[in-house]
């Protein structure tokens, strides 16, 4: 049994509902009126857009648990959330490949 959930993460609130929604162009620009934004705030923004997308789909499985939502809504936040966690591992995986080309790169 979960009991913190996915709450329990100390990331940012949510800024959106799934992790493609950044990499399909969704940054948006800074407060401060910046067009880009750094490498990290992507990955930063990328993480708590999935965590977001995590936390939706256990609320409404546990509603579903309760009888108050349908099985469709159920099914969509899950598969949601299994897309996002797909990207964010896609995306760590290319991080960590590239991390190891450049450690093996002669100076």
């Amino acid at each position: 049994m979960i009991v913190n959930g996915i709450g329990a993460l100390n990331l940012k609130p949510g800024l959106g509902h799934t992790a493609t929604d950044l990499l399909q162009g969704g940054v948006a620009p800074a407060a401060s009126g910046n067009l880009g934004t750094s490498f990290a705030e992507a990955v930063s923004q990328a993480a708590s857009k999935t965590v977001s997308t995590m936390q939706n789909a256990e609320q409404v499985s546990m509603q579903a648990l309760k009888g108050d939502a349908d099985t469709r809504q159920v099914v969509d936040a899950v598969m949601s959330a299994q897309q996002a966690l797909q990207t964010a591992v896609a995306i760590r995986d290319k991080v960590v490949s590239a991390y190891l080309e450049v450690s093996r790169m002669g100076i």
